[in-house]
This record gives C-alpha cells, structure tokens and sequence, in this order.
C-alpha cells in the first residue's frame, strides 16, 4: 500500500494534457475530477492515520474512486 496521493496525471500520464484541456473546457469532467481528487485525498488521509475510518469506509471509498477513473479513463480515451 502506498502512502503516496494518486493523482490523475500520475495515473494517466500519457493524457496528462488531455486532462488539463477536459477540466478546462468540459464541466461534466472537472465534476469527476474534483470528485476524484476529493475521494483520493479522503483514503489518503485514512491511509496515513490522519483521519480514522472504518474497514467498511474504506472499501466504499476505494469502489467510489476506481468507478470514478473508470468513468475519466473513458472520457479521456474518446477525447483523443
């Protein structure tokens, strides 16, 4: 387990201008961006004992954020 923040750039780096252009221009995107952002920096702070949570918490968590890249992968691969 990394204790290391996933970003989507990091994610996708090969669509890391893709990303900017999209959270720039489409809003249905930054939606899912900041949502993402938002659910990663969640399981983030549970990963590092900043913030407690239980295993329940975590597993939804986790689901919440690989839907939402599912969800941006999508977009990102028809965009291009």
């Amino acid at each position: 387990m990394s204790h290391v923040p996933h970003e989507l750039a990091e994610d996708f780096p090969e669509y890391a201008d893709k990303i900017h252009d999209l959270k720039m221009n489409n809003a249905h995107f930054a939606k899912l961006a900041d949502a993402y952002h938002h659910v990663n920096r969640e399981i983030h702070r549970i990963e590092t004992g900043i913030e407690g949570a239980s295993d329940e918490r975590d597993v939804d968590l986790r689901k919440e954020r690989m839907q939402l890249k599912d969800e941006i992968y999508a977009l990102l691969s028809a965009a291009s």
